[in-house]
């Protein structure tokens, strides 16, 4: 029987809008800061998808500075304010600067995901004020729940291709008209002068015709049924598992996530049970995998240690069947029952 992908919060797969237009780019040879010919044709890729990612965005065209993803673009803003982070952020802001609640006296950057990529949780933006600026992570939330950075009252956002169906390694920081930032990244000025180095032309294309299809998604009512597949999922496993948690479930999340924790169960013992019966989730960010930790985001949410190691992470995608996550939940509440078993 064929493998189920239900990861989609650490990538989706490549759209095939975005391998079409990143093989078209392919035979495109010119450097897009040559004058030539050659380079404006490159040149004229990019800016085409800078106006689709911006209308993804909601945002101008002139806004968006293309990066090799959001953690990069994450660090080029921060790496000269002083940042306060929500504790429950991705790991991207958190590395860069204190958690909400230490030392705020000094900052002058708000920075909080708009959607977690533990939990789906989605965040209330708050308003920056008091000269502070404000910092939205938006790579879990793009197109797959309606935004608009020109109403955010946000003043940057950060995100990432590969989260919508482009390719890995090109992402976005998008700085307000008006608001000026150094450059960390000096050398031959691309990227209005704030991000130098010779732009990644066939990544840069993928993610421009990934962010539209994904906006097509979002328009058709895909991620309407992905939720209706999500809820079917938390249901079937509710009615046998009583002792298991569905983190958020109860708040505003992302359509396709749930985050499941089963106390006494360790994630990564079910994330690897799982990969051997053919189904591929996470114990949590894909950033973080491979350590063998505690969720730091639930223990932020106030869950203690034995709920926070407990924890998986099923994403789903508008690819996902409702005959998948039956098969889903069948084999998961068959490793719970040897789970019971071992324990009892």
């Amino acid at each position: 029987m064929s493998r189920v992908y239900l990861d989609y919060n650490a990538t989706a797969p490549l759209r095939p809008e975005a391998r079409a237009a990143m093989v078209a780019a392919m035979d495109v040879v010119g450097n897009p800061s040559s004058v030539h010919g050659e380079g404006r044709a490159a040149m004229a890729l990019v800016e085409r998808a800078r106006g689709q990612v911006a209308e993804a965005v909601g945002c101008a065209p002139q806004e968006v500075v293309f990066t090799s993803g959001a953690t990069e673009a994450a660090r080029l803003l921060v790496a000269f304010a002083h940042v306060g982070v929500d504790p429950t952020a991705h790991d991207a802001l958190i590395a860069n600067g204190p958690p909400d609640g230490g030392d705020m006296s000094a900052v002058d950057l708000l920075a909080i995901g708009l959607a977690n990529s533990e939990t789906g949780v989605i965040s209330e933006v708050p308003e920056a004020g008091e000269g502070r600026r404000l910092l939205l992570d938006i790579t879990q939330a793009l197109g797959r729940i309606p935004f608009s950075f020109a109403w955010s009252g946000a003043d940057f956002a950060i995100c990432s291709a590969h989260k919508l169906g482009g390719p890995k390694g090109v992402g976005a920081l998008i700085v307000r008209q008006g608001v000026d930032i150094p450059a960390l990244s000096v050398g031959g000025g691309q990227e209005m002068g704030r991000r130098s180095g010779t732009e990644n032309v066939i990544g840069i294309a993928g993610f421009g015709a990934a962010a539209e299809a994904a906006m097509r998604d979002l328009a058709d009512g895909k991620w309407q049924q992905v939720e209706k597949l999500r809820n079917i999922l938390e249901s079937s496993i509710e009615e046998s598992a009583r002792e298991t948690i569905f983190v958020g479930k109860s708040e505003k999340r992302l359509p396709n996530t749930s985050c499941i924790a089963t106390p006494g169960w360790k994630g990564e013992t079910q994330v690897m049970q799982m990969d051997l019966a053919g189904f591929a989730i996470s114990a949590g960010s894909a950033c973080s995998s491979g350590k063998v930790r505690e969720s730091r985001v639930l223990r932020a949410m106030g869950y203690d240690e034995e709920v926070a190691r407990s924890a998986i992470r099923v994403s789903l995608g508008p690819e996902t069947t409702e005959d998948e996550i039956y098969r889903f939940a069948e084999t998961w509440l068959k490793q719970l029952d040897k789970h019971r078993a071992r324990a009892a």
